[in-house]
C-alpha cells in the first residue's frame, strides 16, 4: 500500500514560506498569490504524481484553502511534485471527507491526514517506561552522566565510580527526572568500543543507583546487549541513537522489556556521521527516519505510549541544519509523541557564540532549551541539570501562560 507520509510545516515568516514553495519549484506567480495563504496550517506531502496532484489541487481549492505544486504539474509534463496543502483544520477535516471518494490512492491519504491532524492537536501528557509513567504535565529534565573518557563535554570527569555516583545524587537533588547513563562517546569521530567493555563501565553504577534514585534511569546505548544488562540492574529507558537501526534485536528487546524507549535520527555512525552533512530537504529526511523507527518498534511491539522521538541535534547535521532543526522542531508534533531535545553545550553552539570551550556554553545552551521548549520539547537532554531545569520550567510557564 502506498504511504504519502505528509507532515505538517512549521513557517514563522514569509521567507520561510518562500523558501518552502521554491523548494518544490512552484512557479514565481504562484508564490506570490501562495505566501499570504500561508499563514494558516501547511502540510507537506512527499513526490505526489501529477493526477494525484491536481485532484488535491482542485479539491483544495472547493473546500477554500489552496494548494502548491511544482509548475508543470497541471499540464503533467513532468513525473511527480511535492505539494503543500494549505489551510484551517476545517478546510483540510473536509479535504479528507471528499478524498475517501477519489481514485489514485487518495483514500489512504486521506487516512493519514487525518491520524496527522489528530495527533499534532494532542498534546502527550505521559511517557511509559519499564516501572512508572513519567508526567509531561511540565518538561522532563535528563541529566547527562557519561562514564567515558572521551566524551566531547565532560570525558573522564565521572569515570571514576565513586564520583560518579555523587554526580547523579546532585543531578536528582537539582531537579534531574531523569538520569542518561553511557559507557560509550558518540561525539563526531568517536571510535567504537565493545559491548563487554561499555557493559564494564556502566552496569555497576546503575546497579548501585537503582537502589538509591527516586528518579528513572536511562541507558545511552544502541547495543541490545548492552541495554538487556542495564535493564536487568535498573535502568529502565533504552535511549538509542541510531532509532532500532544498528542492532536489529534492540526493538524486540524493547517490545518485551516494556521500557521506554528514545529513537534518534542520525545517518551515519558516530565516526563517519560529519562526514556528510548535506540534504536537500532536511526536515523531510529527518521526519522519513524517524517514521521508520517507530514502525520498526511498533512492529516489534512496542507499546506507543512508551516511545519518544529525538531529531538527532547534531548527529549528521552541520551547524545551519542544527539551526533549522530547532526553528522547525515543532514540524515533529505531527507524531503525536515526546519530542527529546539534546542540544547541551554542543559545537554549534560555540560556533555560533565564539565560545570553544563547552563548558563557556552554558547561556547558548539556555536559549536552545528555551526555544526547544516553546517549539513542543518535553524532554532536555542536558548537563546542566539545575540552570535547565530553571529554564525549562520558567519557558513552559511562558507557553502555557
Amino acid at each position: 500500500m502506498e504511504r504519502f507520509s505528509p507532515r505538517l510545516l512549521a513557517l514563522q515568516t514569509p521567507e520561510h514560506a518562500v523558501r518552502e514553495l521554491r523548494r518544490i519549484a512552484v512557479d514565481g506567480c504562484g508564490i506570490v498569490e501562495m505566501v499570504p495563504k500561508m499563514r494558516t496550517l501547511c502540510i507537506h506531502l512527499p513526490q505526489l504524481e501529477c493526477r494525484q496532484a491536481n485532484i488535491l489541487k482542485q479539491e483544495m481549492l472547493s473546500v477554500g484553502g489552496d494548494a502548491a505544486v511544482a509548475r508543470g504539474t497541471v499540464a503533467c509534463s513532468i513525473d511527480r511534485t511535492d505539494c503543500i496543502l494549505i489551510g484551517t483544520v476545517k478546510q483540510l477535516g473536509r479535504l479528507c471527507l471528499k478524498l475517501k471518494a477519489q481514485p489514485f490512492g487518495l483514500p489512504v491519504l486521506a487516512g493519514e491526514l487525518d491520524q496527522l491532524l489528530a495527533q499534532s492537536s494532542t498534546v502527550p501528557v505521559g511517557w511509559k517506561t519499564s516501572r512508572r509513567t513519567l508526567s509531561l504535565r511540565r518538561p522532563l529534565i535528563m541529566g547527562i552522566l557519561n562514564l567515558t573518557p572521551d566524551s566531547f563535554s565532560d570525558g573522564g570527569r565521572c569515570s571514576d565510580h565513586d564520583v560518579a555516583f555523587e554526580k547523579a545524587l546532585q543531578m536528582e537533588a537539582d531537579g534531574a527526572d531523569i538520569i542518561d547513563i553511557g559507557g560509550e562517546s558518540t561525539r563526531p569521530g568517536a571510535d567504537p568500543v565493545s559491548a563487554d567493555e561499555e557493559l564494564g563501565r556502566i552496569i555497576p553504577i546503575i546497579e548501585r543507583l537503582a537502589g538509591t534514585l527516586k528518579c528513572a534511569i536511562s541507558v545511552d546505548t544502541w547495543k541490545s546487549a548492552v541495554a538487556a544488562g542495564a535493564l536487568s540492574v535498573g535502568a529502565e529507558i533504552i535511549n538509542d541513537i541510531s532509532g532500532f537501526n544498528f542492532d536489529p534485536q534492540m526493538a524486540e528487546l524493547a517490545a518485551s522489556s516494556g521500557a521506554g524507549v528514545v529513537l534518534m535520527h542520525t545517518r551515519g555512525t558516530p565516526d563517519n556521521m560529519q562526514q556528510d552533512t548535506r540534504y536537500d530537504d532536511l526536515m523531510t529526511e529527518i521526519s522519513a527516519g524517524l517514521r521508520a523507527s517507530i514502525v520498526c518498534a511498533r512492529e516489534a511491539g512496542v507499546c506507543a505510549d512508551c516511545i519518544a522521538i529525538d531529531p538527532g541535534i547534531g548527529f549528521g547535521k552541520d551547524g545551519a541544519g542544527n539551526l533549522e532543526l530547532l526553528r522547525r522542531m515543532g514540524e515533529l508534533s505531527g507524531f503525536g509523541l515526546p519530542i527529546l531535545s539534546g542540544p547541551s553545550r554542543k559545537s554549534f553552539i560555540g560556533k555560533v557564540l565564539g565560545r570553544e570551550l563547552p563548558d563557556d556554553r552554558l547561556f547558548g545552551t539556555a536559549a536552545v532549551v528555551a526555544i526547544s521548549v516553546s517549539h513542543g520539547a518535553s524532554i532536555l537532554r542536558v548537563h546542566d541539570v539545575r540552570a535547565m531545569r530553571d529554564v525549562a520550567d520558567m519557558a513552559h510557564a511562558v507557553m502555557n501562560s
